[in-house]
């Protein structure tokens, strides 16, 4: 049997609610050499169970992830478990669109470049649309890795969007070290950060997934984090790659973040009931 192609990983956490529409909307992609791979982290509710639903399916791998470590510790056992060369993380309340696998697999082979993004509509926990067609602002052509870097930064802003809009080499994600949870807030910028800071960035213009907002969600509960977390990761990247970043791309990122964090938050609160 030969080496799957894609490796699509579904680190789940209490996703019993939403976690068969994750599974069954990548699962329906037309695409060829996909493996899936889904990792329980200790859920209280019914997710084992639900997993359990797609045992038979010769494409998908159930694996347990022990209590504890956040995020990033589930994140990572379910990609250190691909196969594939290309990977992509789908949280087990998130949906992809058809199309998606096959489009940014096409893309990262036909350009050599080690991460893609596309856009997403972003939901609320009724899967209703609170903002259509979100992310790429400013990420719209090809371009070095580093220089999608520095705009993300200066945006003070996840510019890429979050995992399920996201495509990555899995032979660079690995040789950068995987997922970097040192920022939790920031684990997904910053692990792809390290990651376009070793080739280019190829966009999908196309709107691919759909990412849904709850108040249970961890991101939600750090809000009033992501500020301080954001200029943590800014001073970092510039102490780490100062050929990435100048002094003045951390003031603007810096003062930009804090806005995009008052934003936010105020974001959160209009929109709280459409949340739960």
């Amino acid at each position: 049997m030969s080496a799957p192609l894609l490796s699509v990983v579904v680190p789940a956490y209490n996703n019993g609610r939403t976690l068969a529409e994750t599974l069954q909307s990548v699962l329906e992609q037309n695409v060829d050499g996909l493996e899936v791979i889904v990792a329980d982290h200790a859920s209280t509710d019914d997710t084992a169970e639900v997993m359990s639903r797609f045992a038979d399916d010769r494409r998908v791998t159930l694996l347990d992830t022990p209590a504890g470590g956040g995020a990033g510790r589930n994140w990572n056992r379910v990609t250190e478990a691909a196969t594939g060369e290309y990977l992509k993380l789908v949280c087990g309340d998130d949906v992809l669109r058809p199309g998606v696998l096959a489009r940014q697999v096409s893309l990262l082979r036909s350009t050599g470049s080690v991460l893609t993004a596309c856009r997403r509509d972003v939901v609320d926990a009724e899967g209703r649309t609170l903002m259509a067609g979100w992310g790429l602002r400013g990420l719209t052509q090809p371009m070095p890795g580093r220089d999608a870097v520095r705009k993300a930064v200066r945006a003070g802003s996840n510019l890429f969007g979050e995992p399920a809009s996201v495509m990555m080499r899995t032979s660079v994600l690995a040789a950068t070290g995987g997922w970097f949870d040192r920022f939790p807030y920031l684990i997904d910028q910053a692990t792809y950060s390290r990651v376009l800071l070793e080739g280019d960035f190829a966009p999908d213009p196309e709107v691919g997934a759909t990412f849904r907002m709850s108040a249970t969600q961890w991101s939600v509960a750090l809000v009033r984090e992501q500020s301080g977390q954001a200029r943590a990761f800014h001073a970092w990247l510039r102490r780490e790659h100062p050929e990435a970043l100048s002094a003045a791309d951390v003031r603007i990122g810096d003062v930009r973040a804090a806005a995009m964090a008052r934003a936010r938050r105020m974001s959160y609160r209009l929109l709280e009931r459409r949340m739960r």
